[in-house]
């Protein structure tokens, strides 16, 4: 199982928990190799030219689809030639903003910021989700929110909590526990339902904002011309693994949602996704780095 990040970190966690649970489902062991660069190509190029034997797969993320070719157009990984096997998790994303910034839902935030047109600022690792949907965010509503890159989490998150940046939408789980100190405010999730962490936070239909894609996600892929038997096995394990107690377990304690389904429905997710991210990508401006 080709991952396309670097070891630690949810998704490299979800991609251990998944292959050793579909080890066993399969009766055979499936070794997790991490091949992190430029973006997830070096890893999507690995798996296009990889035999369709079923014996190379990968766990993919959104940005395989929707943002990276928008910024590696003339990698040789073309993450369209890859064959869905299924959706595996949602990585919850939460609308935050600091104790210090008089908001309490989005639309007084949007009302903030007119106020302050041109003074507040958001951040996040530059063409990853924290970055484009606050850069969606700002346009929608001619906000003129100033965006600020980091080179990690842990800079973005201190410059956060004291005001420095106004806002962020980011991961559940990694805003957690600063939700529950006080020192982060959620407004609403990206989730089609409530999180039942924060039952009373809405989500973004329910308070009106309707043009943003959902929750980032992770999903299994297979080489180009991999038969149709061997994905639907494939789907079968991973089905079964999401479902196991173990796999429970850890969802629940990185405050991820288990998906699943058929490699018709992950196939219809990317098709109706990937034209958002890519349009956001382009927007931002982002170049290889």
């Amino acid at each position: 199982m080709v991952v396309v990040v670097a070891a630690g970190g949810p998704v490299d966690t979800i991609a251990r928990l998944v292959a050793d649970q579909m080890s066993l489902e399969l009766g055979q062991q499936i070794v997790v190799e991490n091949r992190a660069g430029a973006g997830g190509t070096v890893g999507v190029r690995s798996v296009v030219t990889s035999e369709p034997d079923g014996y190379t797969i990968m766990l993919s993320t959104l940005q395989n689809f929707g943002i990276a070719p928008a910024i590696y157009p003339d990698a040789g990984a073309d993450a369209d030639k890859l064959v869905p096997v299924g959706l595996a998790v949602e990585f919850p994303f939460i609308f935050v903003v600091p104790s210090q910034v008089p908001a309490n839902t989005p639309s007084e935030f949007i009302d903030y910021a007119r106020r302050k047109k041109g003074e507040l600022n958001f951040g996040g690792s530059l063409a990853t989700p924290a970055h484009l949907l606050g850069l969606l965010f700002s346009r929608s509503y001619d906000l003129d929110i100033a965006y600020v890159p980091y080179r990690g989490l842990a800079p973005s998150i201190n410059d956060l909590l004291s005001a420095r940046t106004h806002l962020a939408f980011d991961a559940m789980a990694t805003l957690i526990p600063l939700i529950q100190d006080g020192k982060l405010r959620p407004l609403a999730v990206l989730s089609n339902k409530r999180s039942p962490i924060f039952p009373d936070v809405p989500t973004l239909t329910e308070v009106g904002i309707k043009n943003f894609p959902g929750n980032p996600w992770s999903g299994l892929v297979a080489p180009p011309g991999t038969p149709k038997a061997i994905i639907d096995r494939l789907n079968a394990a991973l089905n079964a693994s999401l479902q196991t107690p173990r796999s429970a377990e850890l969802m629940k304690q990185l405050a991820l949602t288990p998906i699943g389904g058929t490699p018709e429905y992950f196939k219809d997710r990317i098709a109706q996704e990937k034209p958002t991210w890519s349009e956001l990508t382009r927007l931002s401006g982002a170049t290889p780095q």
